[in-house]
């Protein structure tokens, strides 16, 4: 049997979201021996209701609840304001996967898992998702940001556009802030779930739905982009030298 990592966790509140005891209970398990505070929920309405009552420092959220499914479970939390999120699903269909990423999901595991794997997700996730002090995140200890109208802040977790600040995601700032650390270089989809998801390996339309959902937020005209440039045949580039030229 395998062994959950222990410690790491510095009681952490993690909310598990699955109406399957029987995960709900390993799931807890493993957390717990991690560190983590863990509340537990059955299903959507529960959810709302203990994240309202103790806002969760992540949610663990199995997309198959009865009635209210995790998809509508992770809209209305990201409505109350955001939390980071790892969506389960039992089924390796590619369009739960991203129907997930697309609601704000920074994270994603198919049933069955590993639970030890899982544990790690979630302390990979927490430490990006850190306000500061954290020298591990992309563009960490690097200073202030900034081009083309965008200032990313990595220690604050902070990000703005022309003045306002953006509402982004775990993943979603990791990324802006890596593009923003290396302006005009190309990079594979393999190279960015490497440097911003910190993965060997992994269903590469993770990046493709992220770098979609980013933007859609950073673009003044999306369907154009003209700040981060798709390069066939290779990946993605930040360009911020076109908009400022005009």
């Amino acid at each position: 049997m395998e062994q959950p990592p222990t410690g790491g966790g510095a009681g952490a509140r993690v909310l598990v979201v699955d109406d399957d005891p029987t995960v709900a209970e390993i799931v807890t398990g493993y957390l717990d021996r991690a560190g983590y505070v863990v509340d537990r929920a059955g299903d959507g309405p529960d959810a709302l209701a203990r994240a309202a009552a103790h806002r969760p420092d992540l949610v663990v959220l199995d997309l198959m609840l009865p009635g209210m499914d995790g998809l509508e479970v992770c809209r209305r939390m990201r409505g109350q304001g955001p939390v980071p999120v790892i969506m389960l699903t039992a089924r390796g269909d590619e369009d739960d996967r991203i129907l997930g990423l697309e609601v704000g999901a920074d994270d994603y595991v198919t049933k069955p898992f590993s639970p030890r794997e899982l544990v790690l997700r979630v302390g990979s996730v927490l430490r990006r998702a850190r306000p500061a002090g954290d020298a591990s995140g992309p563009g960490a200890g690097s200073g202030v940001l900034w081009a083309a109208g965008l200032t990313v802040d990595p220690e604050a977790r902070r990000a703005v556009k022309n003045g306002a600040e953006l509402a982004l995601t775990v993943r979603e700032f990791d990324l802006l802030a890596f593009f923003l650390a290396h302006p005009g270089r190309a990079f594979a989809r393999e190279e960015l779930m490497r440097e911003v998801w910190g993965w060997d390996f992994g269903d590469l339309s993770t990046v493709t739905v992220h770098v979609r959902r980013l933007r859609g937020k950073v673009e003044d005209d999306p369907a154009r982009p003209r700040l981060i440039r798709t390069v066939w045949g290779v990946g993605y580039r930040f360009d911020p030298a076109t908009t400022e030229e005009g």
